[in-house]
């Protein structure tokens, strides 16, 4: 979780696209980011993969309205709705689309080309049929934000009573990087998303990079298998409550819409 998943750069600057607030190159500029190209196979009423300026386009004609953010994995289909094919895909991707309006999903498949040293990435969306149906365990933005705070705290106490929390020239390393990505660039999501939705995901964001940096430093200061244990036990429902406030944080243009805000 240290970097934006791919399917929440689509949502939210797809969003601000379907509301008219960007314009269409701008949009794909943002949604490409590093990678090489994107491109949209299986839409409706298309034979090949297309560009995704033409996609997004074809996405609003077909009478999308809206995109979420599903940020699956084994064991918990977050964001997801059936039918249990698209389900399978998305949890082999950790992530996926899902479009408001029309019963189609988006799921990406990832391809790096080119020679040592010079690789590229290309992603192909392939855009699949959906269950229209409450998404599986998306919480409103209040709930993630209280839902965060609290596992952070709660995994904080654990972690510093364990003296196992990840520590070193490495862990530093990362959370420098981190800060000086935060500094880079502040607009996290894209026009038109309430600030709230910008705070929980910067939070959701911030506590990923804490537990990705914990995991990747081994066991920390961990010596015995029952703490081992408990310190993954402290990181495992952490984990969980960043990716789902990451969706709701995403889902916030939907979400304020079903509820009559704009």
């Amino acid at each position: 979780m240290l970097s934006e998943p791919r399917s929440g750069r689509l949502a939210a600057w797809g969003n601000a696209l379907l509301a008219g607030l960007v314009s269409p190159d701008d949009a794909v500029l943002a949604v490409v980011g590093d990678d090489a190209v994107h491109r949209v196979a299986g839409l409706p009423g298309e034979s090949a993969p297309v560009g995704l300026t033409l996609a997004l386009g074809r996405l609003r004609a077909l009478g999308v309205t809206a995109l979420r953010v599903a940020l699956p994995t084994p064991g918990h289909p977050l964001g997801l709705s059936g039918p249990p094919e698209f389900n399978a895909r998305a949890i082999d991707a950790e992530e996926a689309v899902i479009c408001h309006g029309a019963a189609l999903g988006l799921v990406p498949e990832v391809y790096e080309a080119g020679p040592e040293g010079d690789v590229h990435v290309e992603v192909v969306w392939h855009c699949l049929a959906v269950r229209e149906a409450p998404p599986a365990d998306v919480p409103s933005l209040g709930e993630a934000e209280r839902e965060l705070a609290e596992a952070l705290r709660e995994a904080t106490e654990v972690l510093t009573r364990l003296d196992v929390a990840a520590s070193g020239p490495v862990a530093e390393a990362a959370i420098d990087a981190y800060r000086a990505r935060a500094e880079r660039g502040r607009e996290v999501l894209a026009p038109g998303y309430p600030p709230r939705a910008v705070r929980v995901l910067e939070l959701a964001q911030r506590v990923g990079m804490l537990v990705s940096v914990a995991y990747e430093n081994g066991h920390g200061g961990a010596v015995s298998a029952g703490e081992m244990a408990a310190r993954a036990q402290a990181l495992r429902p952490v984990e969980r409550t960043a990716r789902r406030a990451q969706v709701a944080a995403y889902n916030a243009v939907v979400e304020e819409r079903e509820r009559g805000v704009r």
